[in-house]
């Protein structure tokens, strides 16, 4: 049986080579936080994904998983795994849903401003995905649903990436002391908005996709500003009304990049 330690390395490598072979590159005191915390991420992922379970139950377990991070711990953490892991196709997410409990092993050897930052990132990660779930209908909805407002937006690319620059900023001044003369709450900023610009850039980039599963995070205001639904951008003859919406949000997108 391999160590915690050994188990990390080795799902981790499973799951995400490129997460992995940056890690290797990381000072060691930053590997296993980070690590641990993509791992987190990743498990919180895989549960708001599972299409075989009901959006409902998923809903049901991304609370369960959020129950673990509390300060009564993982006890319900064993009941995410065995519901999930039968409906994951995947080996190496299956892997790391069965081996939840061992991560958290990890987790309660970390030191204890380290967990908070893990735990702060996984709340606010899955209050994203949980977001998600309850605005749009899914791919066998039958319709498309779309944020209401630009502030809307703004809140959801800071709840499923805006808040990873925020923790890589605060892991990387707590275990680094040549960075001690940074200016904490604006370098998270900094950190903020390029998380936002690399969400920005997927909504943008993936826009057909999702409108095709139902997901339109263009917002509703925007949209009815340029005489357009949801549904009406299902029509590739909608693209010109679109354009200029697209254009600010490009605009956006790239401010995000130049401030981060």
């Amino acid at each position: 049986m391999p160590s915690n330690e050994a188990l990390l390395d080795h799902i981790l490598r499973q799951v995400s080579r490129s997460i992995y072979l940056s890690l290797q590159v990381l000072p060691r005191r930053l590997r296993r936080p980070i690590g641990l915390a993509y791992l987190f991420c990743r498990a919180a992922d895989t549960i708001a994904d599972t299409a075989l379970i009901a959006r409902e139950q998923r809903l049901t377990y991304l609370d369960l998983y959020r129950e673990a991070f509390s300060e009564l711990g993982p006890m319900r953490v064993g009941e995410v795994r065995e519901a999930l892991t039968g409906a994951q196709r995947t080996s190496a997410e299956r892997k790391l849903l069965w081996h939840l409990e061992d991560c958290f092993a990890l987790f309660a050897q970390l030191r204890p401003d380290d967990q908070q930052r893990i735990r702060r990132l996984v709340f606010t990660l899955t209050q994203g995905m949980q977001t998600d779930l309850r605005t749009f209908p899914g791919e066998n909805g039958g319709r498309v649903a779309a944020l209401e407002t630009r502030a809307d937006l703004d809140r959801y690319t800071y709840d499923v990436a805006g808040c990873v620059g925020e923790f890589w900023t605060r892991m990387a001044v707590a275990h680094r002391p040549t960075l001690a003369h940074w200016h904490l709450s604006e370098m998270e900023q900094k950190g903020v908005r390029f998380g936002k610009g690399l969400q920005m850039t997927n909504i943008l980039r993936d826009l057909p996709h999702d409108l095709r599963l139902g997901r339109c995070y263009l917002p509703y205001e925007d949209l009815r500003r340029h005489g357009l639904t949801p549904e009406a951008l299902l029509d590739p003859g909608s693209l010109d009304r679109l354009r200029p919406l697209l254009g600010e949000l490009l605009a956006l997108t790239l401010e995000h990049y130049q401030s981060g």
